[in-house]
């Protein structure tokens, strides 16, 4: 009989033996593999997001979704799960990941049942809207949410990962060609998305745009696998989950800086909560065709490519707070052109926008954290961080939802205001912390 915790201690090499090193031997390491872990991480991420783009929470699930039922309750839903699963359960994994001496079997090999797998059973779930839509939508949302948490579990020790094998001042441009390359091709073959939704009948379209993103979602899987990970032992001294709770208000009760970061953030991220209903928003007020949705995407994809490349190189030359106010910046455009738009085609625009919010957010909402701590704490500040964001995306879609029922025009117009003033709050009250807190360069 196999025991789910000797299963789990082997997936994730927990007993393997752990050499003693120093730190310039690790630095060493880490610069005699870096081109490699460079290339095969930016393939990861790439293709990553390349399958994603073909399950788009901005565009190509809300569309489904509403297919499959008329109720805003369904697609605030999967706005909670698209914007919540990724961020919520990372502090709760974040103490274990600590005392892990290797990331890459939580990555790789936990990762491959928790969030590759049920992208398959998505492609189910289209199948199954032949027979019963409320059965399609029942096994659609329950995967999807499969796949986001599962996501977010692994997120604390792939966040650690990276830190571990690409040095601080590389981060930056890392991250911006990697979701450069992903979000590039995503673009272009968002034209393919849009063209299957176009010529073939519901749901056999979705079914192909699913299929398509588990393929290119599982190929990453494939390179994260082939990273070259330093082997670090664990000096710091182990807690127990009681001692690792009580210390968590402390953090934010002495950290000034990281405190006013954190206000900032979580407005950031109230901000999004129109971001699921701006495609329902142009179907329904300017009956806007199903492959107008897929040009949609690829205008997202574009803003997204240009932001990941753009903020990515600027972040490693000026910090990550700058591009985390542009984000700001272009999702208060974004949300006040939605509510203002006289026509159909400012929507264009709009998703334009959106995509650049998401590109800056990407690359500097995961790696400016990692410079508020010492590399024994990046675990817990980006669990504590990530999961403050989860809770905040998770309620602000279902305040989405309600203000959907009174009328889009209200809900964009507070998720302009919103914006604006995470805008200020990210300016005016928190510093950018790189060079504030002493780290080794490989760490």
């Amino acid at each position: 009989m196999i025991r789910p915790k000797l299963m789990l201690r082997w997936l994730l090499q927990m007993d393997l033996p752990v050499p003693s090193r120093t730190d310039t031997e690790i630095e060493a390491e880490v610069e005699k593999n870096y081109r490699w872990n460079f290339t095969v991480n930016v393939l990861d991420v790439a293709f990553f997001s390349f399958g994603n783009s073909f399950i788009s929470s901005a565009t190509i699930v809300p569309l489904f979704v509403s297919k499959l039922s008329d109720n805003p309750l369904a697609i605030g839903i999967a706005a909670v799960i698209a914007q919540g699963g990724w961020y919520l359960p990372q502090l709760f994994t974040a103490n274990f990941v600590e005392r892990l001496p290797r990331k890459k079997p939580v990555v790789v090999n936990f990762g491959f049942f928790s969030e590759r797998l049920p992208l398959f059973v998505i492609v189910l779930s289209a199948f199954m809207a032949i027979r019963s839509l409320t059965w399609a939508l029942v096994l659609f949302l329950l995967a999807f949410a499969w796949h986001g948490v599962g996501a977010g579990v692994i997120a604390t020790a792939w966040q650690d990962m990276v830190a571990r094998i690409i040095p601080v001042q590389r981060r930056g441009r890392f991250f911006g060609i990697s979701f450069f390359l992903g979000a590039g091709v995503g673009a272009l073959a968002a034209g393919f998305s849009a063209w299957l939704l176009d010529n073939f009948p519901f749901p056999m379209n979705f079914v192909y745009v699913f299929l398509i993103a588990a393929a290119g979602i599982t190929i990453s899987w494939v390179f994260i696998a082939l990273a070259r990970e330093p082997v670090q032992p664990i000096t710091k001294p182990r807690l127990s989950e009681r001692e690792y709770w009580a210390e968590l208000p402390q953090i934010i009760q002495k950290d000034r800086n990281y405190r006013h970061f954190l206000v900032a953030r979580l407005m950031l991220a109230m901000g999004m909560m129109g971001t699921g209903f701006v495609t329902v928003a142009a179907v329904q007020h300017w009956q806007v065709a199903d492959s107008t949705v897929g040009v949609y995407t690829v205008l997202f994809l574009a803003g997204q490519t240009v932001g990941n490349l753009l903020f990515g190189f600027l972040a490693d030359r000026y910090g990550h707070k700058l591009t985390l106010e542009l984000s700001a910046l272009s999702a208060m455009l974004a949300f006040g052109m939605a509510w203002l738009a006289p026509n159909a085609s400012w929507f264009f625009v709009v998703f334009l926008l959106l995509g650049m919010n998401l590109g800056a957010t990407i690359v500097s909402g995961i790696l400016i954290v990692m410079e508020f701590c010492e590399p024994e704490k990046r675990p817990t500040y980006a669990g504590l961080t990530n999961t403050s964001v989860g809770i905040i995306s998770s309620l602000a879609p279902l305040i989405g939802a309600g203000l959907a029922g009174l009328g889009y025009d209200w809900l964009f117009a507070l998720g302009c205001v919103v914006n604006l003033g995470a805008l200020l709050l990210m300016h005016f009250w928190v510093q950018e912390p790189r060079g504030l807190v002493e780290r080794p360069l490989t760490k």
